[in-house]
């Protein structure tokens, strides 16, 4: 049994799975194995994928009709023989020391159930440049867990994880939502531990047809749907009893992207906002207060809804000086 299965998808994509392949087998650790799950390529990749599987036995080929990210992964997974299983994609570039790293952080810290690492972007969109400088600024399981409500606090590719998270919470779910977003809230709410490696050990590049630029499942109003669902079980089973909750945010948008709420059941008392303009006015029937006017800390829970680049950490320090308490008083659900 190898001590790391290496899960990599790939669809179509001669022009950088060899690459890709190439910087698994140039690890420090050699004891891995890497499971390629051929989602139905048209183009050369299961040409080049058999010609590199008859050089080196470690690398295992399964070829499957067009199915999906989801039923390919679970098909890998199925597959994976290791107790640890680290995911990777057929556009990104490991470094050389990210196996071993890893795992030695999972042999040494036995009550981690997912360890991931900073990543160096590449690509030319400047908002994945901006996530990508968010999710390398969340070090700790703290700090994950308390801003999944964000985005997803760690990159996919850059995942290593115990293989029994799998068989006790289950694995990739197949719907209209990012199936690794889904994944990491799921598990983080059962009680998983995340940790995360301050070395930069892959390069996460962000081609122009990347499924998280083409797929409707990876659109933003998929990403709230699942992300709000996730957010009501946690208000329900972690806020404060009887508190009232305030949403951050009382412009169209951030109060559309958050109705969700109220489908599962959760009630906003009102909204918090800073531009002048709407000082003393309702929106959707509901005070609206300003940042100099908060609530009562003691009787108020506020979710921190607004999403412009730079607000959250305003929104942060505005209410930690003022003895807001992230978690306990307030949440960054943007």
């Amino acid at each position: 049994m190898p001590a790391v299965s290496v899960l990599m998808p790939v669809r179509d994509a001669e022009g950088t799975v060899m690459r890709a392949v190439e910087s698994i087998q140039s690890q420090s650790l050699r004891d891995w194995e890497l499971v390629i799950v051929n989602d139905g390529s048209r183009d050369a990749t299961p040409r080049l994928l058999e010609a590199a599987r008859r050089l080196d036995g470690r690398l295992r080929v399964l070829h499957l009709p067009p199915c999906g990210i989801a039923p390919a992964l679970n098909a890998g997974l199925a597959a994976c023989r290791a107790p640890c299983v680290a995911r990777m994609d057929a556009d990104d570039l490991a470094h050389p020391a990210r196996l071993e790293l890893q795992l030695r952080h999972m042999l040494e810290q036995p009550a981690t159930g997912l360890v991931s690492c900073r990543v160096s972007y590449q690509g030319a969109g400047a908002g994945y440049a901006e996530h990508v400088e968010w999710i390398n600024a969340l070090g700790t399981h703290e700090e994950m867990s308390l801003r999944r409500f964000v985005e997803a606090p760690v990159a996919h590719p850059s995942v290593m994880f115990r293989r029994e998270l799998v068989d006790k919470h289950g694995g990739y779910r197949d719907g209209p939502f990012p199936e690794d977003y889904e994944l990491w809230l799921r598990w983080l709410e059962a009680g998983a531990r995340f940790e995360k490696l301050s070395e930069s050990l892959l390069v996460w590049n962000d081609p122009p047809q990347r499924l998280s630029r083409t797929d409707p499942r990876y659109s933003v109003a998929a990403f709230y749907e699942i992300k709000t669902a996730s957010l009501a079980r946690w208000l329900r089973a972690q806020a404060p009893e009887g508190r009232a909750l305030w949403l951050w945010g009382a412009g169209r948008v951030t109060r559309r992207r958050f109705d969700a709420l109220e489908r599962q059941g959760i009630r906003l008392a009102g909204f918090i906002d800073v531009d002048p303009a709407k000082r003393g006015s309702h929106r959707d029937g509901r005070p609206v207060r300003m940042a100099d006017e908060l609530p009562e800390r003691e009787g108020s829970f506020i979710l921190a809804g607004v999403a412009a680049r730079g607000a959250r950490g305003q929104i942060h320090a505005h209410l930690a000086v003022r003895g807001w308490r992230e978690g306990a008083d307030f949440l960054l659900v943007a």
